[in-house]
């Protein structure tokens, strides 16, 4: 293990405030924030699972920053990502668990054991689809005796677990062939759904209503679409159309307070037929607006 109390004061004040120190500042900044004596309250406070939702929160925002080619923010938002990691990895230190000498040795030895057309014998003479195949055996030998859906993090986002669980049954022939039998999945689903509705079922109606969702993850799998991407973009565009139905109701000299709702939805088809007419010209907002 290495050490988990930070350096003497005038050592730790040196590397704390060296910027050419790199990973071995940022682990001493940790270990300040969390010593017993002169630490962080808060931080002293945390651990694993009060830290853990932020550390979804990091990497949905590194994705973010990602998805708006914000390549000025990127930086920041992978060092916040990376903070997580040293968090983890000090708490666990402290506990005599683990420390991040033993977290980046667990990765590079992953790494080295599942690319051995890079590190091993087998260099250079794989394609990639060789290589996937490899990946996924490799994968499903270090499961070992496990389930073939174990493993699916429950703490995904949960349309990315849904394409999760759907690619592991799928390895194992359990899948649709065609898509049009994911479309007509999806129509009876609905069918499903409306008859919830029309009997007043709560319970039966939340059912059905993550059944299509679950369905829509197969169909987007099916048509290789990143269904939290699709969502985030279409998050998007409904804001962004919602902001142009404010901004043209203030140069009316109204608000959306006294706006009926056909004048919204005409603002709204505006919008749309300009965003359309923008995209057929190649001037749209793109994968990413």
């Amino acid at each position: 293990m290495t050490r988990t109390a930070p350096l003497p004061r005038p050592q730790s004040d040196a590397l704390v405030h060296d910027r050419d120190a790199g990973l071995e500042r940022l682990e001493e900044i940790m270990r300040r924030l969390r010593a017993p004596e002169g630490g962080c309250p808060w931080d002293l406070e945390q651990d694993f699972d009060s830290i853990a939702p932020y550390t979804i929160e990091e990497a949905h925002e590194v994705a973010d920053a990602i998805a708006r080619r914000a390549w000025d923010e990127l930086p920041g938002e992978l060092g916040d990502l990376m903070l997580q990691v040293v968090y983890h990895a000090q708490m666990a230190a402290e506990a005599g668990l683990f420390d991040l000498d033993d977290v980046i040795g667990a990765i590079c030895d992953k790494m080295i054991a599942r690319h051995p057309h890079v590190f091993g014998a087998e260099a250079g003479v794989k394609t990639a689809a060789q290589q996937t195949r490899d990946w996924e055996a490799q994968k499903a030998a270090e499961r070992g005796a496990a389930r073939t859906l174990d493993g699916v993090a429950l703490g995904l986002p949960a349309l990315t677990r849904a394409v999760k669980l759907q690619r592991r049954a799928a390895r194992v022939g359990f899948d649709w062939p065609e898509t049009s039998q994911v479309l007509d999945k999806l129509a009876e689903e609905i069918g499903e759904l409306e008859q919830a509705r029309q009997a007043r079922d709560a319970d039966a109606l939340e059912d059905e209503f993550g059944d299509i969702l679950f369905v829509m993850a197969n169909l987007a799998r099916h048509l290789d679409i990143d269904p939290e991407a699709a969502l985030r973009r279409a998050n998007a565009k409904f804001a962004r159309r919602f902001a142009a139905i404010e901004d043209r109701l203030a140069a009316r000299g109204r608000s959306l307070q006294e706006a009926t709702l056909e004048e919204m939805d005409a603002i709204w088809n505006e919008v749309r037929a300009e965003d359309n007419a923008a995209r057929d010209s190649g001037s749209g907002e793109g994968r990413h607006g």
